[in-house]
């Protein structure tokens, strides 16, 4: 945590204002797709997108192949009882517990002939829209369309209890009917007379001697249910760059769209216009000096979003202040250390992911090095900054030469804002406790053991250094290892998590495989 009275204040009001909580221990949970040693990853399912609903019982992950995946809580429908109840259980003997529930094919590769440019299939982000009749809908998006999704569970519906003769019938339980009958009518078995000869239903019949039985239509009966993902609505050809961001506003009838040069606003039920709020595309394209990395709505207040740029800038923006935000209502940065600049200093600076707390005090951002706290009242400087990798500071070179240097990590914050979390190399996240006083920096590995190569150390403050975006080549892995003797590994990497938005829950991606973790 830096130092500073003005800091501390305002950092000890994410903790409520007490000391420093313990730090958490932390369990492995579940897996979902952990791959055997030694198999191939196929591309297409690498995980690229992860987000947790708000309720927390649901969990959507979007893959390079265009397909999105749903999860749901199982844990309290099992155990029965109110959450309230559960919550008060012994949170070691009861841990978070997601099954499988439905996935469903988003997006295709597509070829945009205009531009002779192929946009692939890969989902960017994933954004959790308001629940509405027990159906569920969520937005997700490649680098040029967003789609609507509807969630729906449908009772499939079956034939039953059909009053024909089996003996007496043909097909799929159509009347039988025979052509040696000489009568022009002949009583079925169902009690109906039929025309012998076509087997259409006579006008001309009598009743048989006793009466007709009883006559039983067929029922139609639902006994199993079925999940059904059906697209609501596209939302295309509105950004001529990439999407790196979407996000939904409070009023839960608007959203926007972030490619590297323009911000739009959206109303969901909308799809053929948009509203351009942000254009910061110079007249002349060689006077460019920075780019939007990502944006997201202020989780309260529907007039407010930030966003942030390569150049290592969060601009807040009000939309009351004018329709196209040209100028920010604030802005918050870094100031550079004197004689600190390097070849990587601007490339390490950019941040690739910006996230709200859950009040929408502060938010936080990553860059190629750190986490940075930033309380939006405050725009002097970060609150507190957190190194995640410290160690790969003289490996710059070999990251940059391999484009790992290049790589978007995401971040975010736990729903009390007491714990902060980001990823790393070697399928290692880290996490950070934000409380003053605090020096929870827990360092834990994507797998089924992650205590294996858990590392307490204090978290110190730092100047801020941060992260862009590429796909990675396997290229020059640079042999060594960090201060704690573990080995570099710059192509595993764990890019995605998500914080769960009421317990101390993660979920991280680390390449096909989804790994669930409880504190």
């Amino acid at each position: 945590m830096n130092g500073g009275g003005d800091d501390d204040a305002a950092a000890a009001a994410v903790s409520g204002g007490s000391g420093p909580p313990p730090s958490l221990e932390w369990r492995f949970s579940q897996v979902f797709g952990e791959r055997a040693a030694g198999e191939e990853v196929q591309e297409v399912d690498i995980i690229s997108a992860i987000e947790f609903d708000k309720s927390g019982d649901h969990l959507a992950t979007g893959d390079r192949g265009g397909r999105v995946v749903l999860f749901e809580r199982t844990d309290m429908k099992d155990h029965g009882g109110s959450r309230r109840d559960l919550e008060r259980a012994d949170y070691a003997v009861r841990h978070p517990e997601f099954r499988y529930k439905t996935e469903f094919q988003s997006h295709e590769p597509e070829f945009d002939y205009l531009k002779s440019l192929e946009i692939e299939e890969k989902i960017n982000k994933i954004r959790w829209c308001q629940p509405a009749n027990g159906s569920l809908f969520l937005l997700s998006t490649n680098d040029k369309t967003i789609k609507f999704w509807k969630i729906q569970e449908k009772k499939i519906k079956k034939v039953s209890d059909m009053n024909v003769d089996p003996s007496k019938t043909v097909g799929n339980g159509s009347l039988a009917s025979s052509s040696n009958s000489s009568s022009p009518t002949q009583f079925v078995a169902n009690g109906l007379y039929a025309d012998g000869a076509h087997g259409y239903l006579s006008n001309d019949f009598s009743f048989p001697p006793g009466g007709i039985p009883s006559l039983r239509l067929p029922v139609v009966t639902s006994q199993e249910t079925s999940l059904a993902a059906r697209c609501r609505r596209v939302y295309a050809h509105a950004h001529d760059y990439h999407i790196n961001s979407i996000s939904n506003s409070s009023d839960g009838e608007t959203f926007i769209s972030a490619d590297d040069l323009r911000i739009n606003l959206w109303n969901l039920e909308i799809s053929n216009q948009s509203f351009n709020i942000v254009d910061v595309k110079p007249a002349n394209m060689e006077d460019l000096t920075e780019v939007i990395t990502s944006a997201e709505f202020h989780p309260i207040h529907c007039n407010m979003l930030a966003y942030s740029s390569s150049k290592g800038s969060i601009r807040l923006i009000d939309l009351r202040q004018s329709a196209l935000c040209d100028t920010h209502a604030k802005l918050f940065e870094e100031p550079e250390a004197p004689g600190s600049r390097s070849f990587f200093t601007e490339i390490i600076a950019s941040i690739s992911d910006i996230k709200f707390s859950k009040d929408g005090r502060y938010v936080l951002s990553r860059d190629y090095m750190t986490l940075k706290l930033w309380d939006i009242n405050m725009d002097s400087g970060p609150v507190a900054t957190y190194q995640v990798h410290e160690h790969l500071r003289p490996k710059l070179c070999d990251l940059y030469e391999n484009d790992s240097i290049f790589d978007k990590f995401e971040c975010c914050l736990s729903g009390d804002g007491l714990r902060v979390a980001s990823g790393s190399y070697s399928n290692l996240f880290r996490v950070f406790g934000v409380a003053p006083g605090s020096t929870e920096a827990t360092t834990l590995e994507a797998s089924k053991n992650p205590m294996r190569r858990q590392v307490q150390t204090p978290s110190r403050p730092s100047r801020s250094l941060s992260s862009i975006t590429r796909v990675v080549r396997r290229g020059s892995e640079s042999p060594g290892s960090d201060a704690n003797g573990n080995a570099f590994d710059f192509t595993t990497k764990l890019l995605h998590l998500a914080w769960h938005p009421t317990e101390n829950s993660i979920a991280c991606a680390a390449a096909n495989s989804l790994y669930m973790y409880y504190a």
